[in-house]
């Protein structure tokens, strides 16, 4: 195959992964979590997850195009710790009755290195929105999975301090700088 061939036949193949992620692509609930950590005294760190996550993103290789849209029940929280749960449940910190979900409404997006994304949007949580940065890893390549649908995955990262959105429960007993990360695997149907 001369040179010429090759090049041609490589920029085809980038250029249909590009086109085969390209689009509007939903998040798979059963394979995406956010987690978030915060100090405990002091001394130790506490680690848990929201367990129902759901939502919508734009990707499109130009960065500039991407965009985000996240849901997350604030009662799927899970520390592993039942009482603990209730409490944050509770009108202590997230007041789930009355602020039932957090969300993420993406407002711009940009490269940030090879693979990576930061993708600045409100945040909000306890009925109040911030603007936060997500420090993003990926997506990753696309694949095909068993049924014809194209896949892809990506992790993000932020910090936020919890006063800031009104969860003011405990003061002195839990940190107010909360470490969130937020894994998704994205799901794009095939075409009928």
């Amino acid at each position: 195959m001369s040179r010429f061939h090759l090049i041609l036949v490589t920029a085809l193949a980038l250029a249909a992964s590009a086109a085969a992620q390209s689009g509007t692509w939903q998040i798979d609930p059963n394979h995406s979590a956010a987690q978030f950590s915060v100090r405990h005294l002091g001394v130790s760190t506490v680690r848990g997850a929201f367990t129902k996550v759901s939502g919508k993103a734009t990707y499109d290789p130009d960065p500039a195009k991407i965009s985000i849209d996240a849901i997350i029940e604030a009662a799927s929280v899970d520390t592993r710790v039942e009482m603990r749960d209730k409490d944050l449940r509770s009108s202590n910190f997230l007041d789930v009755e009355k602020f039932p979900t957090i969300t993420f409404h993406s407002k711009r997006s940009a490269a940030a290195g090879n693979g990576k994304l930061q993708v600045t949007g409100d945040l909000t949580i306890h009925g109040v929105t911030k603007e936060v940065v997500l420090d993003v890893d990926g997506p990753s390549a696309p694949i095909k999975d068993p049924w014809g649908n194209q896949r892809i995955g990506a992790s993000a990262a932020t910090k936020i301090n919890r006063k800031d959105f009104g969860v003011n429960g405990a003061p002195g007993a839990v940190g107010d700088e909360i470490a969130i990360t937020i894994d998704v695997e994205l799901i794009q149907p095939q075409s009928k």
